[in-house]
């Protein structure tokens, strides 16, 4: 965009979001900052280097952009808002910028989560316990949201729907998608559930051993997803040493494989050995030959 023109306002979005064209090039941008629409009017214009802009981009074609419009059209202009001042808490506490798509995907969000809870409509969360483990910080942001959101909509905001709002912080901090994240809770999910079928034994969902094997497991999968490998020096014999221990870690490494369309790194399949380890010496004994 070029500095110092004049931008055409085509719509004021809200109080802090405008859309704009540039009348030379006939591009669209979304300019965000505070206060920037509180005066502003349709067909007026705002200086392209005006200070009050905090954020502006152009979507990748007209067709995203007409989605988006059709998209905010159809939100209520106070969900709009709430999740700007979320938005701005998520920068503020992370210190860093948000992927834009956030400006979209968190507005579409609460109003759909909103709708079903004024029609009473439950709201099943299976990855809560996972995502208050792995993402703490993302959560109590979105407690926070959760109470802004019950205070403005009238609404009680239930603890699995907090889970998902965390969902949403993580990926504007993160840049990986809510259905991205959603897919890998799953997996994790479906690794757990088979742990346990070898171990013949549910683990407590306060233990130590659950929260450790919930965080290792998550934290592989992030990274075979990111194709990240971590060397483990201590690879040498295990397959041997702890044969059990091995072919269960070599299922779970089939099922990161099928699940995510990457390969599993051998050192990554070694590294769970040694966490099966502790859990079938708890869980599982040898059954020594009499």
């Amino acid at each position: 965009m070029t500095t110092n023109r004049p931008l055409r306002i085509e719509r004021v979005i809200s109080n802090n979001v405008l859309m704009v064209l540039e009348p030379q090039s006939g591009k669209e941008y979304v300019l965000m900052g505070k206060g920037l629409g509180f005066a502003s009017k349709g067909n007026g214009t705002i200086d392209s280097g005006d200070p009050r802009i905090e954020k502006r981009f152009r979507l990748d074609d007209r067709d995203q952009l007409s989605e988006y419009q059709k998209l905010l059209e159809g939100i209520d202009p106070e969900v709009i808002e709430i999740s700007e001042t979320i938005i701005e808490s998520v920068k503020k506490q992370f210190e860093q910028p948000v992927n834009n798509k956030i400006y979209f995907a968190l507005p579409s969000h609460i109003q759909f989560a909103v709708y079903r809870l004024r029609g009473g409509m439950d709201i099943v969360n299976p990855f809560l316990q996972e995502t208050q483990m792995c993402f703490p910080k993302e959560y109590e942001i979105a407690r926070s949201a959760a109470e802004a959101i019950s205070s403005r909509f009238g609404i009680t905001v239930p603890e699995d729907e907090i889970g998902f709002l965390a969902f949403h912080v993580h990926s504007a901090v993160s840049d990986v998608s809510v259905g991205h994240l959603v897919k890998m809770s799953s997996l994790v999910g479906e690794l757990v559930e088979r742990v346990e079928e070898r171990l013949g034994s549910r683990l407590p969902r306060d233990s130590m051993d659950y929260i450790r094997l919930v965080t290792h497991l998550r934290s592989a999968v992030d990274r075979i997803s990111g194709r990240k490998a971590v060397p483990n020096p201590f690879m040498r014999d295990f397959e041997q040493a702890y044969r059990r221990e091995y072919l269960l870690a070599s299922e779970l490494g089939e099922m990161i494989q099928e699940g995510l369309g990457e390969e599993v790194p051998e050192d990554e399949i070694g590294y769970m050995v040694m966490h099966l380890y502790r859990l079938f010496l708890t869980y599982a004994p040898p059954q020594h030959e009499s």
